[in-house]
């Protein structure tokens, strides 16, 4: 409600204006008599209240308001009814009530701060339930990562348990061996005791009355005491007698032994061949510089130079018992038939060689490589009008070298290409090396003739020098000049293959059990473990049990280069293959066996073997020891490497540990092959690594889990921006260097008394300038004898900032007074230089 005038409020109630100034001087508001005159609240309110007493309600306390207020009013209204008599209606009066409610502004205002308090409430309910639900995933991660913490501490305990289980089993055999050789030299001294008894009696021994000879001993034998037994010492030997008094002697001669030696096995394995204390070998083996432990593996190699050390002769056992038994060749010899002779692709990046195979193929390789060069190690088996052959197509950037190595290795006839117009590169020089080394012929092909510049003389000269003589200067090696994209001389190229091949004469086994190499492995989405094999005699089936280094599995497909299915491949032929347990080593051996049981057997043999074996080289040495004390304060870049196939892992992990000096330096924590999981990303975060992913992808957990974690990684496809990155990582850890620059000189020429400063050399400078700020050095006979800063420096009388060549001041040298004349202060400055790599 507002102020109004009396007659707009008996409009509002619907009652004369009279009647309300009536009502009005009841209440005692005889001021209001007017129907112009203004009535505010208070006064409607008051009168409200007066209403009411006088009807009997409960009076309404001036001053105060309720929040609602209701009226009520009557009406009188006529209503028109059609009477009985056609065009005469009739009307009827009836009386309408009518309630009307007002509300005051405070009750609203109390509403609105009501409503204001209750979303407040229900906002500070959600940001608890918020921090609630925070604080519920954050117990959640820590119960992860606890669980994960027990899972490793199970594992270590286990391993722990296990190795004490060894231990106290070889104590037990050691301890039964020695009690063996304790019953073995008591029945020897029993039956010994027995023989000379009866020669007692032999001799004449008189029978008693109890119908036995007494014993004749010698003379004051009988007197002494027998000695007490005392349990014989583990590695005595047998004891013997000394005559037939029975008196014992030790054993003079130390016993030697012959130990049997595996490939691996701990020290107190060892030991216990021995018979000796574990601590024995401990200390044979600090002299030998091995720093190992009781519970340590050790390998084959240490294990002879102790035993060879202790006296004893060491017998090296032959482990591979198993392998030979599961490999050795069953069934009837099967002939030999001609096959297609393996070409290896070989040479410098860039010069030509995916190009020139693509031009054979007649399909695009190079278009598929990222930064059109080869990363992976192709396999391809092309038919030719001469004949079929199968090509290897290497890497030719300086981290592939291991992947080099493997194809010269598996290959009949190597093909070094060598680009005209460019000549022999570093990469030239080591294919020639594998090739050498794998005792393969080389057929050079010169590339790119095409191109302007080329100059063929000059890389037949340039290859003379590494001893790849053309046959047109007399030496052995075909040089065919070819260009990839007119197809000059390529017809040429593999006419000169098939010849070689012919006078190689390439036989192998067309049926049988299958054998070859592992070219490429890798870890694909939906397939599995896929194995790229080169089978080099016999014939590959679909379902043959496979084994490939430490994995085994059967075939359950088999792909060609061109992706077409097949279901088996004969010597010289190229293959996916899938159904291995996991993924092989590229380089492994791969051979078909009959029974799947033994398979397994030496699957899981080499991969123990293999793992013996790096735990065996982890035995610290003590220059190793030394040198790790050495380089404390070398920074680590920590890198874990995630790639699509297992050469690349190679080349990586090699490459980026090859970077770095002795500040800084990078350190591999961990690598292999298929996408970023969650342990590797668990694996970098505890490491604080950063994840090289080179062709791969994180799954959608392993992003998650990124972002939480804060681990950086870094996605490649070219493999020389990855390293180009990591050397540029390195060159930022690396410290700044200070150097000190020499930029003044000046010359002591008279020297005064200061009571405030001392000794005050008058100088002239004769090189560069002085100033006041930069640190100094005094020499005298160009030698240094003292370093220090300056306190005071001035021309004539007045202080200077800087004082140039051929120019005259005074120089006071703060805390040191002994300058004389002729002396020399040398100014210099102190200048931080970034370094690099």
């Amino acid at each position: 409600m507002a102020d109004s005038t009396v007659r707009q409020f008996a409009e509002v109630l619907k009652v004369p204006v009279e009647r309300l100034v009536v009502q009005l001087a009841e209440a005692g508001m005889d001021d209001i008599a007017t129907a112009e005159a203004t009535i505010s609240d208070d006064q409607k309110m008051k009168l409200l209240g007066h209403l009411k007493s006088r009807h009997g309600k409960t009076t309404v306390a001036v001053g105060s308001r309720p929040a609602k207020v209701t009226l009520q009013r009557r009406e009188k209204q006529e209503i028109r009814v059609a009477g009985a008599t056609p065009g005469k209606p009739k009307t009827v009066e009836v009386q309408v009530k009518k309630k009307v409610t007002y509300v005051s502004r405070e009750s609203l205002l109390k509403e609105e701060e009501a409503k204001q308090a209750e979303s407040a409430k229900a906002r500070e309910a959600e940001e608890a339930t918020r921090a609630e639900r925070e604080k519920t995933d954050a117990e959640s991660r820590r119960r992860i990562e606890e669980a994960n913490k027990q899972a490793l501490a199970g594992a270590e305990e286990k391993r722990k348990t296990d190795e004490e289980r060894r231990k106290r089993d070889a104590e037990e055999g050691a301890k039964r061996a020695a009690e063996a050789e304790q019953k073995k030299a008591q029945a020897e001294v029993a039956r010994q005791s027995a023989e000379d008894e009866k020669k007692q009696n032999k001799g004449g021994n008189v029978p008693t009355k109890y119908g036995r000879a007494e014993l004749h001993v010698a003379a004051g034998a009988a007197k002494r005491k027998a000695p007490p037994k005392r349990p014989m010492r583990r590695g005595s030997g047998p004891v013997q007698v000394a005559g037939a008094g029975g008196a014992f002697e030790a054993p003079t001669a130390p016993i030697v032994r012959e130990v049997a030696i595996p490939e691996t096995l701990t020290v107190s394995e060892l030991a216990a061949k021995m018979a000796v204390k574990g601590v024995e070998v401990v200390k044979v083996l600090m002299g030998l510089g091995v720093m190992a432990t009781i519970n340590q593996t050790i390998d084959q190699d240490t294990a002879i130079l102790v035993v060879e050390e202790m006296g004893h002769t060491p017998k090296p056992l032959k482990a591979n018992e198993l392998e030979d038994q599961v490999l050795s060749p069953t069934g009837e010899a099967v002939d030999a038939v001609s096959r297609a002779p393996v070409v290896t692709i070989m040479g410098h990046v860039d010069h030509g060689k995916t190009s020139l195979l693509d031009y054979i193929r007649r399909t695009k390789v190079a278009a598929g490589e990222a930064g059109g060069i080869t990363q992976h190690i192709g396999a391809y088996r092309v038919q030719t009008e001469k004949g079929v052959i199968a090509f290897l197509d290497t890497p030719g950037h300086a981290a592939f070298t291991a992947m080099r190595a493997r194809g010269a290795k598996a290959t009949d006839i190597v093909v070094l290409v060598v680009a005209s117009d460019d000549g022999v590169m570093p990469q030239t020089i080591e294919a020639i090396q594998h090739a050498k080394a794998a005792e393969v012929p080389i057929i050079v092909a010169l590339t790119k003739i095409d191109k302007p510049g080329s100059d063929l003389d000059r890389i037949r000269n340039d290859l003379s020098q590494q001893q790849i003589v053309s046959e047109e200067w007399g030496g052995e090696n075909i040089f065919v000049p070819v260009s990839s994209r007119t197809g000059q001389g390529v017809d040429k190229l593999l006419e000169s293959i098939l010849v070689q091949a012919e006078i190689l004469e390439l036989k192998a086994p067309a049926v049988g059990p299958a054998s070859g190499v592992v070219i490429e492995s890798s870890l694909e989405k939906g397939r599995g473990a896929v194995a790229t094999v080169l089978v080099q005699k016999g014939l590959l089936r679909k379902g043959d049990i496979m084994l490939a280094g430490a994995e085994f599995g059967r075939v359950r497909a088999m792909y060609d280069e061109k992706g077409t299915q097949v279901d088996e491949a004969g010597a010289s032929t190229p293959v996916q293959v899938l159904g291995l347990s996991g993924v092989p080593q590229a380089g492994d051996d791969v051979v078909v066996v009959a029974d799947e049981r033994k398979a397994r057997e030496v699957a899981m043999f080499r991969a123990t073997k293999s793992r013996d074996q790096k735990l065996a080289k982890q035995a610290t040495r003590l220059h190793d020891a030394f040198a790790q004390m050495g380089e404390g304060s070398a920074k680590l870049l920590n890198l874990l490497v995630k790639a699509d196939v297992q050469g690349s892992v190679e080349a990586l992990t090699q490459s980026l540990n090859d970077q770095g000096n002795d500040d800084v330096k990078v350190k591999v924590v961990g690598g292999g092959v298929g996408g970023i999981t969650e342990s590797d990303v668990n694996l970098a975060a505890t490491s604080k690594a950063i994840i090289i992913a080179f062709n791969v992808r994180a799954d959608a957990t392993a992003r998650r889990l990124m972002q939480e974690q804060g681990v950086d990684v870094r996605y490649y496809s070219i493999i020389y921006e990855a390293i180009d990155e990591v050397k540029k990582a390195l060159t930022g850890m690396l410290s700044p260097e200070t150097k000190e620059q020499i930029v003044g000189l000046a010359e002591v020429r008279d020297v005064f008394r200061s009571s405030k400063m001392g000794a005050v050399a008058g100088c002239l400078v004769v090189d560069g300038y002085v100033k006041r700020n930069n640190p100094i050095r005094v020499l005298r006979d160009n030698i240094v004898i003292f370093q220090g800063a300056l306190e005071s420096l001035k021309r004539f009388k007045d202080d200077a900032a800087e004082v140039r060549a051929g120019t005259e001041c005074g120089i006071a040298v703060k805390d040191y007074n002994d300058v004389k004349v002729g002396d020399q202060i040398e100014c210099f400055e102190r200048v931080t230089v970034a370094r690099t790599l």
